[in-house]
């Protein structure tokens, strides 16, 4: 009887480990190629450009965002009147450009020649006074009229004829207009109006947070109140779209991958299930293993990286989710079945998964 009850149980042990053989080994030998590796996906801080208090944040943790989608807001009571100052004083200069352009007014050359006109007039009556001063001085030999008064007619006569120098040339400037050197001035001064108000407007506009990207809002790190700057991410988001498996193949394996190829990814999350994939990107450079890396065989090894997209439409894999990827056979070309990505069983004692951050 005791022979029976060893001979039974030397079956059962023998049994369980065919079991475990086929479980273990037996993709092995089918031609099949298979890869471990975790779910990754990108990850963006958002941060805002100015150094202002944060007024308000819009979203929580776990929300999804579209691209565009406003986050946060910083506080503009401060920016606000200096862009409304900007466009004031860009206002004014572009009426200074537009008057030099248009040159002098046809009232205003009409002024300059009334003024011309009246200096002549002037100059001609000084000059009148001037000679009957003199006849008389001469008629008179000297006595009826002082060599004061003539002198004095005489300076009158000239400062007429050099007021009507001044009109004629102002009649000159007000017909040829202003310089094209002030023009030029008016035109740069104008420039940098336009230069300071996008300036103003762009911080204006920095002090709306808006997603760059569709995805989850991973980390809400800052909050209303707290002082914002361009080192400080407000919020953080996940790109769920494109994700990816990050797995490493040894050398001998290297040669059975190609940019494109077809495969099949599954998770312990969903072991009934599989999710499509290609290979998007297989590295050009070797590297060591590393702790992400769970078989035990590759760990010294020199391995390089692979990154398996995967569809996933309904948003069902987590960042770092352990991942089993398998390939069609070399040369086989046949379609992978549900089973060929069953999650690996998991062993007792492994190590524990690091995730790796996204370097591109």
């Amino acid at each position: 009887m005791r022979r029976v009850v060893v001979i039974g149980a030397l079956l059962g042990v023998a049994a369980l480990a065919a079991a475990a053989w086929w479980y273990f080994g037996h993709d092995a030998d089918d031609g099949r190629l298979k890869l471990y590796g975790n779910v990754d996906l990108r990850q963006v801080d958002l941060a805002f450009n100015n150094r202002q208090r944060i007024a308000e944040v819009l979203v929580e943790e776990g929300d999804r965002v579209k691209r565009g989608q406003v986050v946060a807001r910083l506080d503009t009571n401060r920016l606000e009147p200096q862009v409304a100052q900007a466009r004031a004083e860009l206002a004014a200069q572009r009426e200074v450009v537009a008057r030099l352009k248009a040159g002098s007014r046809p009232e205003e050359i009409a002024q300059a020649k009334a003024n011309v006109r009246s200096a002549q007039a002037d100059a001609a009556n000084a000059g009148r006074l001037y000679e009957r001063l003199q006849l008389l001085s001469e008629q008179s030999s000297g006595g009826a009229v002082s060599k004061q008064e003539i002198d004095n007619a005489k300076a009158s006569l000239e400062v007429a004829d050099a007021r009507v120098d001044v009109a004629e040339k102002s009649l000159e400037l007000a017909v040829a207009g202003p310089r094209k050197e002030e023009i030029a001035e008016a035109e740069a001064r104008l420039r940098a109006g336009e230069a300071q108000l996008a300036y103003l407007e762009q911080e204006l506009e920095d002090a709306v947070l808006r997603a760059p990207v569709d995805g989850t809002v991973r980390t809400r790190i800052m909050e209303p109140g707290e002082m914002a700057s361009p080192e400080r991410a407000v919020v953080q988001l996940a790109v769920t779209d494109p994700k990816w498996v990050r797995a490493y193949v040894s050398e001998p394996d290297l040669g059975k991958l190609q940019p494109g190829m077809k495969a099949r990814i599954g998770v312990d999350t969903f072991p009934e299930r599989g999710f499509e994939g290609w290979v998007g990107f297989i590295s050009p450079v070797a590297e060591f293993t590393p702790k992400a890396v769970q078989t035990e065989e590759l760990r010294t090894s020199l391995v390089y990286e692979v990154r398996v997209f995967v569809e996933d439409p309904e948003n069902e894999l987590r960042l770092g989710m352990p991942a089993t990827v398998a390939f069609a056979p070399a040369g086989g070309g046949e379609r992978l079945a549900e089973a060929d990505a069953k999650p690996r069983p998991k062993a007792s004692g492994s190590t524990k998964t690091s995730k790796k951050k996204d370097d591109t």
